[in-house]
């Protein structure tokens, strides 16, 4: 089975919450409206994880294409740090 659509995933909510699938879908929009905007301070979906922006380095690589080394640019990239309790739930306690 494959990941969820934005349709199964809004009539599972609607459901689950007593709301319309319209409305669940506006508070579903809304919510990711909100975390693009904040993430540049960081964005926190307790018990999920939360969206961070970080600076990466300027590094050497390699074109794939040609083989030939170069230089990399330093940027900002938004990544997500996977919450503790999330990674339990899905992969069960290590320990």
């Amino acid at each position: 089975m494959g990941s969820m659509t934005k349709a199964q995933i809004l009539d599972y909510m609607a459901k689950k919450s007593g709301l319309t699938k319209k409305a669940a879908g506006e508070f579903l929009d809304e919510f990711v409206k909100l975390a693009y905007r904040e993430a540049k301070k960081s964005f926190v979906v307790p018990g999920l994880g939360k969206l961070v922006l970080s600076e990466r380095k300027e590094r050497m690589g390699r074109n794939p294409k040609t083989g030939e080394q170069m230089l990399i640019p330093a940027k900002k990239v938004v990544k997500f740090r996977i919450a503790k309790a999330a990674k339990e739930a899905i992969l069960g306690n290590s320990k």
